[in-house]
């Protein structure tokens, strides 16, 4: 008899290298409709803890759907007439506030000087532009913009999906292979995913909050549009609050003088020292489970690919592909490599248990 053909593992490693590409590439080609069927995913993930709260107080289910989504309608027309008039000013002033900031900038090479600290202006504007923070907040919010064009369609696929989140999870079990075994798991994500963007939502709404607050009492133009950059760019783990805090530090320089950009830097500071260190750890619980360098390079990865949205979505994304890892034991150490330190440990004695579980019942 002849043996059948079992490829190599390197053969093996570069088929699955392949398959990882050619979906990438697809997604990135398609990106015009995965980009909102995502932001659709996780706005119902969001709206989902309330529609089952309106049904506990024994709410039709298609009531609260539709009352949630006309409040989110309302609520998104009237912050997207706000916003997009602030934006448009801004913009239309941006060449001015750039030119100021560079004169600005002049000034601080001035006074470096006089100690003796020689730097070129021409050099350091060669290689650093001030205005480019300013520029780069603008592009973001335009890309986002230019997803939410599609508010129609976001709107009717997000209601679908709450009119489905109930028998989805059966649906689930029911189709998987070994539905006992990844009972558990699919549970454990649905709760891990939901869980973080409730609250991460939570956390960036008053963050954005006390930052437009803050910024409307100190008197820094534009302190609606500043407040949404700060509720969208708390999504971005580690570096989304710095580049939030940029423009309007900028914008008060401009305005202000170096006195209004400290005062403005240190509320920034402030609000992101106890959303960050105090709010959000005491109830996020243990973290997220990934390590920081896998944070970042997922901000870059999926920014990459799924452009603004990606972004923004990049921590709950890299969560899922983590999850989706650990229930096949062939990608397991791919998922530890993603984890943190006590995420790794965890998933190594998890497989450990399954290993000597499945050794039991077969002796």
């Amino acid at each position: 008899m002849q043996q059948s053909y079992r490829p190599s593992m390197t053969v093996r490693g570069f088929a699955v290298m392949a398959f990882v590409v050619i979906v990438l590439a697809g997604i990135k080609a398609a990106s015009a409709i995965v980009v909102p069927f995502v932001l659709s995913v996780f706005i119902a993930m969001i709206c989902s803890p309330a529609i089952s709260t309106f049904v506990r107080y024994r709410v039709p289910r298609w009531l609260a759907v539709f009352l949630l989504m006309g409040l989110i309608l309302l609520a998104g027309l009237w912050l997207a007439s706000v916003v997009g008039s602030s934006i448009n000013d801004f913009t239309k002033h941006l060449p001015l506030y750039r030119a100021q900031l560079v004169d600005q900038f002049s000034w601080i090479l001035d006074k470096l000087r006089e100690f003796n600290i020689q730097i070129s202006k021409d050099k350091v504007l060669a290689y650093f532009d001030p205005g480019m923070a300013l520029s780069m907040t603008t592009n973001t919010l335009s890309g986002v913009g230019n997803v939410m064009a599609n508010l129609f369609l976001i709107i009717l696929t997000i209601v679908f999906m709450l009119f489905e989140a109930e028998s989805l999870p059966r649906k689930l079990h029911l189709a998987l292979d070994d539905p006992d075994m990844r009972l558990s798991q699919i549970d454990r994500f649905m709760k891990s995913v939901n869980r973080y963007m409730v609250i991460k939502t939570l956390v960036s709404l008053a963050t954005g909050a006390i930052a437009g607050l803050g910024l409307w009492l100190m008197g820094v133009d534009y302190p609606l549009l500043w407040a949404v950059v700060a509720f969208l760019f708390n999504y971005i783990p580690n570096i989304g609050s710095v580049i939030a805090a940029l423009p309007p530090v900028l914008l008060a320089f401009v305005q202000f003088g170096p006195s209004g950009a400290g005062g403005v830097a240190i509320l920034y500071v402030a609000i992101n020292m106890v959303m960050g260190n105090v709010v959000e750890p005491r109830f996020m619980g243990r973290g997220l489970g990934l390590s920081t360098l896998v944070v970042f390079l997922s901000l870059i990865f999926w920014g990459w690919l799924l452009g603004s949205v990606g972004m923004l979505l990049s921590v709950p994304l890299t969560m899922i592909v983590k999850i989706a890892l650990e229930a096949n034991e062939g990608s397991r150490k791919l998922a530890i490599l993603l984890a943190d330190d006590a995420s790794a440990e965890d998933i190594h004695q998890n497989a450990q248990q399954r290993t000597a579980a499945s050794e039991e019942e077969n002796s």
